[in-house]
């Protein structure tokens, strides 16, 4: 995955800082420890970034997490009906069961999402030139 470095998709996929890609934004790597899920460290220590750029920033995850819900649950579908030929009762079972474990992987993705809305590599925002 080193070729997408530098890239907003390597942010998003691997989690690490949106300014520098240095570091993970997040305590714990593992998506699926769910005690620290969303837990974020508050600044990277490389480049200084803040992370939560203001109060309740990450509320607007909420709104990148349902296309991102929607696009697990389309290929969930596409899998067990489409390829797989399952009937529509086990494809809907399918696809809550993969919706039920894919949570933190969609709370993660949505938010690294979001902030890369804002952020882009190697141009830290102006406030943190500051710092």
């Amino acid at each position: 995955m080193k070729f997408l470095k530098g890239t907003r998709i390597y942010s998003i996929i691997s989690g690490s800082c949106p300014v520098c890609h240095k570091e993970s934004m997040y305590v714990e790597r593992n998506p699926y420890k769910l005690s620290s899920t969303l837990m974020m460290k508050e600044r990277c220590s490389h480049c200084n970034t803040k992370y939560k750029i203001e109060p309740s920033f990450f509320y607007g995850a909420m709104y990148v997490s349902y296309p991102v819900g929607i696009a697990f649950a389309t290929a969930a579908f596409v899998l067990s009906y489409l390829v797989f030929n399952l009937n529509l009762i086990i494809t809907y079972g399918i696809i809550v069961v993969v919706m039920i474990f894919a949570l933190p992987l969609i709370l993660r993705l949505s938010r690294n999402i979001w902030i890369n809305f804002f952020m882009s590599y190697g141009k830290p925002r102006p406030e943190e030139q500051k710092l």
